[in-house]
């Protein structure tokens, strides 16, 4: 038998707030925190690795289902759309109705749908369930953090983030590697059906394990008005993003999606303050760290996600790997960060956020302009030093953010700053995915033209540019069936080069976006809540 806790959180007026009780320890394996740490990982494996794994089987995908560049594109856009439109208000229902039953709805429906999406037959299925699968995750995450706050006493809350964090960042970087091994050895459906096992897994141990923890002031009722109109800006936001690069960002619709997101936001926030219960206390956002936090996980993602969604075309269609070569040689990514994330929490534990913050972004910075030197014959040695080194920066970042949010933000509203966290990460990837998207097409459009002129190539009409310039900016050279060989080389060449210099771009836009990043961490510091310690019962 086990018995619902519950965590005295009562408002700041209330002298009882100021002495948390001190955990107890577990008896059994209900509750237990390293189990509970080791369960909630295993869920948030499969929602950190499906960001990225699926980077290394798009070209798979494309190809089966003869799917154009933008629905590759939506196939990763869904997934984020979804994401960050639902992440608070999943983190608001943890909140209410307990972040134990939320994980395990999460966990369940994100196996099936990633299950469904094996036996699609068509981009339009793949792509719906990747928003089913986005939905689901979205419960899942922030009722991770949840537990993982109510769990551990301050002391250890920071290492404990720090294995979670380990955990999303050597899946989000060890996504292309498996990836690789299951695209070549087996098929791309089997991307999504790993998921399965992993998710009955994390079910099992969650029934088993997990123990509901709620602050005794938890809320009791839905803001469904703010839920609205949130849910209404987010969708508006992340929407202009993705079809900004189609529309064009001087396009009126971009505009209009943009102006209609800061409307809703607006409106949102006035909203807020009216409500008895509201979905997110503006007040949260008058702690300097919190804030900073959330600034830091977008920048942090931008830089992140929007660079990694290049280099996988550049090492498959540029240099000719395989998918499973392509995954191995981001192995010194993957490898800094599973080292590096418990490392940082005890950095973070010891000196603080702000000063590990800082040098994990400045190290990102360095490693993005890095990338930005890698040309189409670039050796593995150099291209592993430039992995290794934003791997190590991440891994800091990874953590502190996340304890600077989470930290900082009550008790009873723990998923609300679970899901502020995710939504930021996901924001970041879909503006990352979509400006250095915007900045390579750019590039490519402008320098096309000259370079393929420039190489004593026929000059190519406006239909013939648009279908060369969507190969080139995912590195494939448009080669025509039948065209001699010495003509092949010569595109070949061009795309790469066309490729390259967009890559090389974008790549200085994520460096700089890593170093305004460094300023916006000095800004951080120790979460106040956390440091007051979690009172968490055990059964």
């Amino acid at each position: 038998m086990t018995s619902q806790t519950t965590v005295d959180t009562t408002g700041p007026g209330d002298k009882a707030a100021s002495a948390p009780s001190e955990p107890t320890p577990a008896t059994g394996l209900r509750g237990h925190p390293w189990l509970t740490l080791i369960t909630v990982a295993v869920g948030v494996m499969m929602v950190a690795l499906d960001g990225t794994i699926v980077a290394i089987a798009n070209p798979a995908i494309a190809k089966d289902l003869h799917a154009s560049f933008s629905d590759v594109q939506w196939i990763t856009n869904a997934y984020f759309l979804a994401l960050a439109v639902s992440l608070i208000t999943a983190g608001k229902l943890g909140d209410r109705f307990g972040h134990r039953q939320t994980f395990l709805i999460g966990v369940t429906g994100f196996a099936a749908a990633s299950g469904a999406i094996g036996l699609s037959h068509s981009i339009a299925a793949v792509v719906t369930f990747r928003v089913f699968q986005g939905l689901f995750g979205a419960l899942l995450m922030p009722a991770a953090l949840g537990l993982l706050r109510a769990t551990f006493p301050a002391e250890k809350l920071n290492m404990a983030i720090g294995i979670w964090g380990m955990v999303i960042g050597a899946s989000t970087a060890g996504g292309p590697i498996l990836g690789g091994v299951l695209v070549e050895h087996v098929n791309w459906q089997s991307v999504f059906f790993v998921n399965v096992p992993v998710g009955l897994v994390a079910l099992v141990l969650g029934l088993l394990i997990l123990l509901d923890h709620r602050a005794h002031n938890a809320p009791r009722s839905f803001d469904l008005p703010g839920i609205v109109l949130l849910s209404g800006a987010m969708f508006c936001l992340v929407w202009a993003l993705i079809k900004a690069p189609a529309w064009g960002w001087g396009d009126g619709k971009t505009w209009l999606f943009i102006g209609a997101s800061a409307l809703l936001f607006a409106l949102f926030a006035v909203w807020e303050t009216k409500v008895a219960e509201p979905l997110i206390p503006l007040g949260m956002f008058r702690s300097v760290p919190l804030s900073a936090g959330v600034v830091l996980m977008v920048l942090m993602a931008i830089a992140f996600m929007g660079g990694l969604f290049f280099v996988t075309f550049y090492l498959q269609n540029v240099h000719g790997m395989s998918p499973i070569d392509a995954g191995l040689h981001l192995l010194p990514l993957t490898g800094m960060m599973i080292v590096g994330s418990p490392l940082a929490g005890a950095a973070i534990t010891k000196l603080g956020p702000r000063i590990p913050l800082a040098g994990g972004m400045a190290a990102t910075a360095i490693a993005m302009y890095g990338m930005s030197t890698l040309k189409a014959d670039t050796g593995s040695g150099a291209m592993s030093v430039w992995f290794a080194l934003l791997g190590l920066g991440l891994a800091p970042v990874m953590v502190g953010a996340t304890e600077v949010i989470v930290g900082n933000a009550p008790m009873e509203l723990s998923g609300v700053a679970g899901g502020l966290q995710q939504a930021a990460m996901q924001i970041g990837g879909s503006l990352g995915t979509a400006v250095l998207g915007a900045v390579m097409a750019s590039k490519v459009d402008s320098d096309l033209q000259g370079n393929w002129t420039g190489a004593g190539l026929p000059k190519l009409d406006p239909r013939q540019l648009d279908q060369a310039s969507e190969a080139v900016q995912v590195g494939v050279a448009p080669v025509a069936k039948g065209t001699p060989e010495p003509i092949v080389a010569k595109i070949t060449a061009v795309a790469h080069d066309t490729f390259i210099s967009g890559m090389s771009l974008a790549s200085l836009v994520a460096a700089g976006v890593a170093a305004v990043a460094v300023l916006v961490a000095l800004l951080t510091k120790r979460g106040e809540n956390a440091e007051a310690g979690a009172g968490v019962g055990h059964i």
